[in-house]
């Protein structure tokens, strides 16, 4: 992973649909398909270039109405996003 200073965004060539709890992800490049809970979904649409890991887990926690942002638990995710080729690193 990139340093949390890093802005994450998805990649091209994603097929992204939504599900009952959360989102299915096909991946055209590698032919596979990712399925993305509720807080995984919410992390993966925070990912547009624009927010650093920091701001997206204050956004988490915002959204969610958590008394303290999910850091590490965002951190996690995202990494989980960039190694199944979802995001990557500006």
């Amino acid at each position: 992973m990139a340093n949390p200073a890093a802005r994450p965004e998805t990649v091209a060539g994603l097929d992204v649909n939504e599900a009952e709890d959360g989102l299915v992800v096909y991946v055209e490049a590698t032919e596979s398909v990712h399925h993305l809970n509720k807080t995984a979904a919410v992390i993966f649409g925070l990912c547009d270039g624009t927010r650093n890991a920091r701001q997206i887990a204050d956004e988490v926690a915002r959204l969610f109405a958590l008394d303290a942002a999910p850091f590490d638990e965002t951190l996690d995710c995202l990494a989980e996003l960039e190694r199944s080729d979802l995001i990557a690193w500006a």
